[in-house]
């Protein structure tokens, strides 16, 4: 069997650059050795963010009577892990099927297995071989394994979260970006005594300085212990022995910086220094023809940003050339409340000598934050002084993860702080912290 193309994984790259190719007239078919939706829509983005959802409207009705609700006995009230994970399943079932659906009614051929890249525009899927002009690999990645030396402690992979009956009382996560955070959170919000355990110097790289201290402060109030910089030494009698501390330890949850998950392949795919494959600016690997996308490829581990560079390798291929820009993509973190970004962090502007100005205004006197009981949080807008370009944007609060949209529009076209004051927003609303931190950067906030 031939095709245009042939994409190796179905997950937000995947199946994302299969419809766009298909939409495009290309026949194409996408191969997929276990889930359709990949580890974002089975144990990853998905399922994750539900757990979080179900973990906030619980702490939501804790406060239930300040929005005045009487009935509710607090000494009953208690969070159903099984009940959760089943309204997570739901969430992914729905999302799949819908996926199956559009991979199908635009003609996409999926292929169950393992594929393995051969010479000569050759795939092989378990013994069937196939011819393909293109391929993409959009394999993704995993977290990598723990030490060694603390094989007897009760561990678990994301991929295993979910057929958990129940929760111990007691949780380590390992890790040092978004997913732990989010994770040590979920864990602190239904009750559980949690440790997060960033055994790298590297604590949320990436995240602008100010995040970072806020992430830090806010583990701390929340009760969560942070321990960076550490590795575990050793489990004994349900402690982790952490740079000679004792932690203790019912269950530890593997979210480590993770490693990619690279097809086999008969020429050999160049790699980075940390094990990624290498690619171009256009994405394309060593071997001419096949395409590195995603999480595999090592320039991003978001979801949305592996979809936009699927579409891109497409649309490349096809003829309809643009440069791509890894910097305009948000970070997001579905915790309470929520933490977003894009952009240049404050470090890399200075770094670059930009002179630059600082804009900000907080929730705490934003009328629709304040009805809603979510006043904490904060926008703040990095501007070039010179012509009040928008250079970056970071926002902490309930609905942070939506509200930096509006910063990617207005980047993406290269708007100005001018622009953003001139935008009318509805009121109340939350996202008139922009028009705020708008008229900051020009002359003055409004109501600041």
């Amino acid at each position: 069997m031939e095709y245009d193309i042939l994409i190796i994984g179905a997950g937000p790259g995947g199946y994302v650059a299969a419809i766009r190719a298909a939409q495009l007239g290309l026949k194409t078919a996408l191969v997929e050795k276990k889930y359709i939706g990949g580890m974002c829509f089975n144990w990853g983005c998905i399922p994750t963010k539900s757990l979080l959802e179900s973990a906030k409207v619980y702490n939501k009705v804790k406060h239930a009577d300040e929005f005045g609700v009487d009935g509710i006995d607090k000494s009953t009230l208690s969070f159903n892990w099984n009940n959760a994970i089943s309204h997570a399943r739901k969430t992914v079932d729905k999302l799949t099927r819908g996926v199956e659906y559009l991979l199908k009614r635009n003609g996409v051929e999926i292929i169950s297995g393992t594929a393995r890249i051969g010479k000569d525009s050759k795939v092989y899927v378990n013994d069937a071989e196939f011819i393909a002009k293109h391929v993409i690999i959009a394999t993704g990645s995993k977290p990598k394994a723990l030490d060694g030396k603390i094989s007897n402690v009760p561990m678990i992979e994301m991929e295993k979260l979910f057929e958990l009956k129940s929760i111990p009382d007691n949780i380590v996560v390992t890790g040092n970006h978004v997913s732990s955070f989010e994770l040590a959170q979920f864990f602190n919000l239904i009750g559980k005594k949690v440790t997060l355990l960033a055994n790298s110097p590297y604590f949320m790289a990436g995240v602008d300085d100010f995040l970072i201290s806020y992430i830090t402060n806010k583990l701390s109030t929340d009760g969560i212990n942070l321990i960076t910089a550490a590795y575990p030494e050793q489990y004994d009698n349900g402690d982790l022995i952490v740079d000679g501390n004792r932690v203790k330890c019912d269950l530890l949850v593997n979210c480590n910086s993770r490693k990619a998950i690279i097809p086999e392949s008969d020429i050999a795919l160049h790699l980075t220094d940390r094990g990624f494959i290498k690619t171009s600016d256009n994405f394309e690997t060593n071997i001419k023809g096949v395409y590195a996308i995603g999480d595999v490829s090592g320039k991003s581990f978001v979801a949305h940003l592996a979809s936009a560079q699927g579409i891109f390798v497409v649309n490349n291929i096809m003829g309809i050339k643009s440069a791509f820009d890894n910097q305009l993509y948000p970070i997001n973190m579905y915790t309470v409340p929520e933490v977003s970004q894009i952009g240049m962090t404050e470090a890399e502007i200075k770094a670059e000598g930009v002179d630059y100005k600082i804009s900000e205004f907080p929730l705490s006197i934003n009328g629709k934050a304040l009805i809603e009981g979510n006043s904490e949080g904060i926008i703040r807008m990095l501007s070039d002084k010179k012509y009040g370009q928008v250079l970056g944007v970071q926002i902490v609060g309930s609905n942070a993860t939506d509200m930096i949209g509006e910063a990617s529009a207005i980047m993406s076209m290269g708007g100005t702080v001018y622009d953003v004051a001139q935008i009318i927003h509805a009121h109340p609303t939350v996202s008139e912290i922009f028009m705020e931190a708008g008229f900051d950067a020009v002359d003055k906030a409004i109501h600041k």
